[in-house]
């Protein structure tokens, strides 16, 4: 499986949509207000359809936006959970987008990641 992108969530992230630069995804096969939907799976196997449109800002350039609040309140996200993106490469050459979410929890005095289902 390849990273495509990870971050920690912040508020705006939560509240609106996720934000993902252009240049972590490669090149983008729309221009800049033009839509798409992106099929994900989570850890449990469900496919999500997040709703995504190409968008620039001056300081970030091109990104993409996601919509994705059914998720956020779907699985109680929070500001700081790390939400990653990635790609996989099935037998038959197709390829499978997957999200993960973790949340950093602290057990038995130490900080772990666990992953948020």
């Amino acid at each position: 499986m390849t990273t495509l992108f990870s971050k920690s969530l912040t508020k705006a992230d939560i509240e609106n949509v996720l934000s993902i630069p252009a240049c972590t995804l490669g090149p983008l096969p729309f221009r800049e207000g033009h839509s798409m939907n992106m099929h994900a799976h989570d850890g449990n196997g469900q496919e999500w359809i997040f709703s995504c449109n190409i968008q620039r800002n001056e300081s970030v350039g091109h990104f993409l936006s996601v919509g994705w609040i059914e998720f956020v309140r779907e699985r109680n996200l929070q500001v700081d959970d790390s939400v990653t993106i990635l790609e996989e490469v099935m037998n038959n050459q197709a390829t499978c987008i997957k999200i993960e979410v973790k949340r950093k929890i602290r057990l038995f005095g130490k900080d772990i990641w666990a992953d948020v289902i």
